[in-house]
């Protein structure tokens, strides 16, 4: 039941695809919405050589369909580079071709220890904040992704300039040389990230069949 639900955002559910918010996912107000923050990097579909470390914080629009602001720190000033959205498998099945792939697995950012949900405070328990991020990375493993980044900070401009740009992940390691310095030097910003560790525990996760039209940019001639 959905009773804690504010009106508003009844009215707003079957505009979107999916099944309604379950309690867990259901608040009040769009930033309210917000209930996960992960730390991940992104690169340019039209080059892949140029790599972009992204703040997403995330909420839920149905059980199937979220969305997430993209910020380039956590910091209180942290500019809003982009935007990315998340579906599960039915739902990217339902798509065309040519949608299909502007969108991006997550198999290999979890799998991999690069895709992390930071830990909110030291006074909480590391082991119990281990817990809930593996269980988060359990649902992530299977979503696909469409982002779109709006301001290029890797290249230094001050204003978002130019049209958005979309963005992938990688799918293997060696796509991004340099990628294990890259995340080293991430897990020292956040206390309680280590890539090594995160990879080491989530062998187990269930591996889902990627879509052969996903991820596209590693696939063109």
């Amino acid at each position: 039941m959905h009773s804690a639900m504010h009106t508003k955002d009844k009215d707003a559910e079957p505009k979107v695809a999916g099944e309604p918010r379950s309690t867990k996912s259901t608040d009040f107000s769009p930033l309210q919405n917000v209930c996960a923050h992960l730390n991940a990097f992104h690169v340019y579909a039209s080059d892949p050589t140029r790599v972009v470390e992204a703040n997403h914080y995330c909420g839920y629009l149905t059980e199937d369909v979220r969305q997430c602001l993209l910020y380039d720190s956590p910091s209180p000033g942290a500019r809003l580079i982009g935007v990315e959205y998340m579906i599960k498998p039915h739902l990217y099945e339902s798509l065309p071709q040519d949608e299909r792939r502007l969108w991006h697995s997550h198999v290999f950012e979890v799998k991999s220890g690069m895709l992390v949900m930071p830990q909110p405070s030291p006074l909480v328990p590391q082991a119990l904040w281990e817990k809930a991020e593996t269980a988060e990375m359990e649902e992530v493993v299977k979503l696909y992704g469409k982002v779109y980044h709006l301001w290029q900070v890797d290249r230094g401009d001050k204003l978002p300039l130019g049209e958005p740009q979309l963005m992938t992940s990688l799918t293997a390691a060696d796509q991004l040389p340099g990628l294990e310095k890259i995340m080293d030097e991430r897990d020292k910003r956040f206390p309680g990230s280590d890539w090594r560790h995160k990879k080491e525990i989530r062998k187990g996760l269930e591996e889902p069949e990627i879509h052969p039209d996903a991820d596209y940019t590693w696939k063109k001639s």
